[in-house]
């Protein structure tokens, strides 16, 4: 027997990788740079060269996007077919270091001693973090999946650690790494039954493997697939894997929850949406039984969470805990793309340009929330919503930009989030799945009720006359999200068509 042949990396597979590389070169560097620096020295510093960091490896994602749009190549694959460069893992990298950027700009100069004492490793943490969920968009293969997601995860357990003098962060941190090693655990253990089925750990590989013997193995195949949408459930926090989230947002830094709210849940999401369509895409024969079922249970984790994130977030008050359970509530709006089957008797294949559209609005219209969160949290030295009363008399721009962020997140129109949930809506009823598309406008309309209570209390309550000041890197990020989400609104049609353009779902997203 043969001995089976190995694809070295090359030199010139450098410039490929050349985004990811820059991230580990930069933590490196920065770490040493931080041990060396004396304690007197403003550790902002540090920030400022993760940030320059970021910046770079953006540029490298940015410039292999657009030379591969002009020369229309398949997925490039390297280290014997188990990372993948295409278009998929290009546009979520996009995504994931945006929302990587605006953590550091939300935190630079704005994060004091007392509240994270090793403001230097804070920065520069964010950097393996990014990094781990650059690895997951681009896995094609189970080894290199769980190396990102482990990369991504050890790390926000660590950054949500930082207030160390804070039981409310060491409780929820003590609380995520339990969960999340319980999560990865189920993640594993589904892995392993694919593995002792196909006998290898490529997506390609088992993708052939699993059609060839799903008759024989359906019954592991089902069990595989519930474990791991189990592990991938919590790391989205998707209902019923929820119960984590709220106790973590709160604890966090509120930096850091926006890394949380937006990149780890994106990678999750980007990788559950990789491995659905590589591995169990048309499975079950002519009928796809197999395939159909799976895409029922995505169907109902999606409704799960639409409901009870919304219902849950009706008596809240606590504004971290709230934007919590409205990302439970949108990480089922998220799903629901992926779970949509594009191979029913109505074709339907917008299913990721649907899924992009939203999950880039959502990065927007979170991160903006949650950097405004961030000025009033210190403004009025507590979380609750009574903090924003009255904020349109003290700071008028602060609250017409909050005003933006809940009316986008509540799905009004003219808005990104209205034309996010309404492709996802409109995606749905192209597939026939009209009753999650009628949980999904329900929920939107319930979902007023708490948005609003932003605006009720920037506008019609007295509150303090506590100072609101802005720092000009918490004014920057605001001020691009705004724009971004009334832009987003303004020309959905543009950003779709961009999206169906460079996305192709036979060559970035199916592995065969």
């Amino acid at each position: 027997m043969d001995a089976p042949t190995v694809q070295l990396l090359q030199v010139g597979d450098l410039a490929l990788l050349a985004p990811e590389l820059t991230l580990v070169i930069a933590a490196i560097l920065i770490t040493l740079i931080d041990l060396v620096l004396p304690r007197r020295v403003n550790r902002d510093l540090i920030g400022g060269l993760s940030l320059l960091g970021v910046l770079v490896s953006l540029g490298f994602v940015l410039w292999k996007l657009y030379e591969r749009m002009q020369q229309s190549s398949d997925a490039v694959q390297l280290l014997n077919h188990s990372y993948r460069v295409d278009e998929f893992a290009l546009l979520l990298k996009i995504v994931f270091l945006v929302g990587t950027a605006f953590t550091l700009l939300m935190s630079i100069g704005n994060v004091r001693d007392e509240e994270i004492p090793h403001r230097g490793e804070y920065y520069y943490l964010l950097l393996p973090a990014a990094l781990g969920g650059m690895i997951m968009a681009s896995s094609g293969d189970l080894i290199t999946l769980y190396v990102g997601l482990e990369l991504l995860s050890i790390t926000s357990y660590i950054l949500v650690a930082m207030k160390k003098s804070d039981r409310k962060s060491t409780e929820g941190a003590f609380k995520y790494a339990v969960l999340g090693s319980v999560a990865s655990a189920f993640i594993l253990y589904g892995m392993s039954f694919l593995y002792g089925i196909t006998g290898s750990t490529q997506l390609g590989a088992m993708a052939q493997g699993l059609t060839g013997n799903s008759a024989s193995f359906e019954a592991i195949i089902y069990v595989s697939f519930i474990l791991m949408l189990v592990g991938f459930g919590f790391k989205i926090a998707a209902a019923p894997f929820h119960a984590w989230s709220p106790d973590v947002y709160q604890g966090a830094p509120t930096p850091v929850t926006a890394f949380l709210a937006v990149v780890s849940k994106g990678a999750g999401l980007a990788i559950l949406f990789r491995v659905f369509y590589s591995l169990f895409l048309g499975l079950g024969g002519p009928e796809m039984v197999i395939y159909r079922d799976f895409s029922i249970m995505l169907l109902v984790v999606a409704a799960l969470s639409m409901i009870i994130g919304t219902t849950m977030a009706l008596r809240q008050a606590n504004v971290k805990r709230l934007l919590a359970l409205s990302g439970i509530a949108n990480a089922g709006f998220l799903l629901v793309p992926i779970a949509l089957n594009p191979l029913g008797s109505h074709l339907h294949t917008s299913n990721f340009s649907e899924f992009m559209y939203y999950l880039v609005a959502y990065l927007f219209m979170t991160t903006g929330a949650f950097a405004v969160h961030m000025v009033i949290e210190r403004s009025a030295g507590h979380d609750e919503m009574s903090g924003y009363a009255g904020l349109y008399y003290r700071s008028p721009w602060i609250a017409v930009a909050m005003t933006v962020f809940v009316l986008s997140l509540a799905g009004i129109p003219i808005t990104a989030g209205f034309f996010g949930k309404l492709y996802i809506i409109l995606g749905a009823v192209a597939s026939q799945a009209v009753w999650i598309a009628i949980l999904m406008m329900v929920s939107g309309v319930v979902s007023f009720y708490f948005y609003f209570g932003f605006i009720r209390q920037m506008y019609m309550r007295a509150g303090s006359e506590a100072q609101v000041r802005v720092s000009l890197t918490q004014g920057f990020v605001i001020v691009i999200c705004v724009l971004a989400v009334i832009s987003l609104g303004v020309f959905p049609n543009m950003v779709m068509s961009a999206i169906q353009r460079v996305f192709s779902l036979g060559t970035d997203l199916l592995i065969r």
